[in-house]
Parts: C-alpha cells; structure tokens; sequence
C-alpha cells in the first residue's frame, strides 16, 4: 500500500525579532548585570558577561531573525523572555491554537477534511501541559475523528511522528492521520546566555498523512521509506519537569531552560545524520546522486552543509539544500517541515527527496519521499 504526505501547513506568530533588536536587549542586560558586579569583578570574583552581536549571531549559525509568540518580554532587558498569558480551561490552549491554524492548511492542501483522519498526533519538544494531551484538544477543536496522542523527540518529533502515522497506515488502524508540531521555543530558551540567547523562534507545521489510493489530494509525496535512531547523549538538555517544585532550591537554575554544548553537538551529530540518511538512501536503492533535495532540520547553517556535503559527495547547491534559518531561525520539530513546505517548486513527478531531522537525545529522523500526482 503506497501511503503518502498529502498536505502541509504553517502557522508563523505574528511578531519577528531581528538580531539588531536582540542584541539590543541583550547588551543592555550585560551591561546593567556588569555594572551591578563591578566591584567583585575588579577583584576577579566575578567574571564580566560578554555582549553580543548581530554579526556573531551570523556567522556562527546563519540565522537573521525570528517568529515569537511575543516580542515585549523578550527585548525587555529586565525579563528577557516571553510573557503568554494562562489561558481559562474553557479557552483552547495556545498550542492548541496554534496547531488548528497549521493543520488547516494541511487539510485544505491535503483536499480532505478532519471528519476523515483516523489519528490526531501532537508531536514537538515541549508541551505545556501533561494531561489532557493537547493532541486530544486538537482533535476535539478540528472535529477529528479516531484517536489523538502527543509525543516528544525534541527536534525529530516531526519526522519521528511521520514515521508512526506511516506505521499506524500500514497497520490498518486508520487511513489517515495528522502531525502537528507547535512549538513556543522562546518558552525554554535562555535569553541571558550569550552562546544560544539568538538560536530559536516559534512556529507552528501540520503534515497530513494518507494511504495514497484514497487520497482526495490532486499530488502528494509518496514515502519511500523511514528510518530513526536515537543515542543517549547530555550535550543538549533541559531539566524542566513536573518534580522541580520538590527540589525548589535548583527549581530556577539555568539547567531548567535550554542547555547545549554546541561544538561537542556538531561534531558528534553531524557524522550521525549523514552516515543515518547515506544508509537509508542505500537500503531503498537510490543513489544519492538522484536525491533533488535535501530539506534538513534547520539548527545551523554550517552544519546543513556539512551533512549535504558528505551525503551528496560535493557541495549542495541552495536549491538541493535550502534553508529558512534566516528567516525563521531554529524552530525545532518544525525546521525539517518549514523548510520542506516552503521549498518544493521545481519538484516534477518521480523526484526524490530527504525530509531529515535531529537534535536533542541524541535523535534523527529520516523521510524518503517521492513527488506522484494523482490520476486524473
């Protein structure tokens, strides 16, 4: 049974944030927090914080700007982060919220309506709450029929819940089901850390998942095949969880917000991603030379490159490897999707491509997929 992505959506928040506007913010915290410890740091107590730049931001990850949920507690040097109001439990949530607007879309590409899935899967780094699963609240608010679950891979969550809709397909247990992504990055990022105070933004994908013989969708992207692996690793972390309020001394340590090791994260990932998706290309029997495109998790534009590179046996054309880095900035879960919604123009009939993502775990995740038009 040929079973296929039939639609993609994309809610973007409606405030961007620059790196100008926040380095801005970040300076002046840097310099007020210096100001405040001059005289432990004069006598090397201390050590002066760092300021930043738009141009650091640049070269050392290619992102230009980004989409937040909000902007006013994020350039406010005294908070520097988001403030989201709680919402009532009558209210859909704001994840909720967000993922309604992405799977619509979805649907509408998709050429089918919520009635006909068979399975709700919410599938991103964080969600804002534990029980109801904001997958069953997304169900309930789209009119879905079937079952709904939520699920976590950090940055695979995408692809990873691609690969169990396909599975959940092949079982026979539903003929179609969605994967929504919303992800609030700002919500676990470290604003006052010079190395990752500039890495991710908010964005929201949704990816329709049907058998390919009943699709209603006038084209589609059959899978290929998928392939996962994940290897324990502590060089990206977040220590946010329901038991930090009985140890309420560490309960604000800068360990409950998002913490990597970049350096030690390339160079041990990197080598996994092409080496995962070399082998998954191998396995299926396509030569990586009759791969179109590469639509990668966007993280870091070097590291992009670096796996496009060693995949492909030479450098990767903008075309073969786009990115939304610039525009978007790393929105985890979302990236690999983002990058694939938005750069499919000049994809014909029988090309191949990679949706591949990875992060946190360590985790990666690989779709192959295949451009079909449905007949008429």
């Amino acid at each position: 049974m040929p079973i296929a992505i039939t639609g993609t959506g994309l809610f973007t928040p409606p405030y961007s944030i620059s790196n100008d506007e926040l380095v801005a913010a970040f300076n002046a915290y840097v310099e007020a927090e210096n100001a405040k410890n001059a005289d432990a740091i004069a006598r090397g107590e201390k050590k002066a914080l760092e300021p930043s730049s738009a141009e650091f931001i640049t070269s050392a990850s290619g992102i230009g700007r980004r989409y937040v949920m909000d902007r006013t507690g994020i350039l406010d040097p005294e908070i520097l982060a988001p403030r989201i109001p709680e919402r009532t439990n009558d209210q859909h949530s704001i994840q909720c919220e967000m993922a309604l607007a992405a799977a619509r879309e979805a649907l509408a590409q998709a050429n089918t309506t919520a009635d006909r899935l068979g399975a709700v899967i919410v599938a991103c780094s964080n969600m804002q709450r534990s029980y109801p699963a904001i997958s069953v609240e997304v169900q309930d608010a789209l009119g879905a029929k079937g079952f709904a679950f939520d699920m976590n891979v950090a940055c695979s969550s995408a692809t990873f819940g691609i690969n169990v809709a396909r599975d959940l397909i092949a079982a026979g247990s539903v003929k179609s089901a969605l994967v929504v992504s919303p992800e609030i990055c700002t919500g676990h990022l470290n604003f006052r850390d010079r190395e990752s105070h500039f890495i991710f933004g908010d964005a929201c994908t949704a990816v329709v998942v049907e058998d390919a013989e009943t699709t209603r969708a006038p084209s589609f992207y059959e899978i290929l095949g998928t392939r996962l692996a994940t290897k324990f690793s502590n060089n990206i972390r977040n220590n946010a969880g329901f038991l930090n309020r009985t140890a309420p001394e560490r309960r604000d340590d800068a360990d409950k917000l998002f913490v990597q090791q970049g350096r030690k994260v390339f160079k041990d990932v990197s080598p996994m991603v092409a080496d995962l998706v070399s082998g998954h290309l191998d396995s299926v029997g396509i030569a990586p030379t009759s791969i179109k495109r590469m639509w990668l998790h966007q993280a870091n534009g070097t590291m992009n490159q670096w796996i496009a590179r060693k995949v492909l046996g030479r450098d990767a054309t903008e075309a073969e490897a786009p990115s939304v880095l610039e525009e978007y900035a790393n929105t985890s879960s979302c990236g690999s999707i983002i990058t694939f919604h938005k750069n499919r123009d000049g994809i014909e009939d029988g090309d191949v491509g990679v949706i591949c993502s990875f992060g946190a775990g360590y985790s990666v995740g690989s779709v192959i997929v295949k451009k079909a038009t449905r007949p008429s």
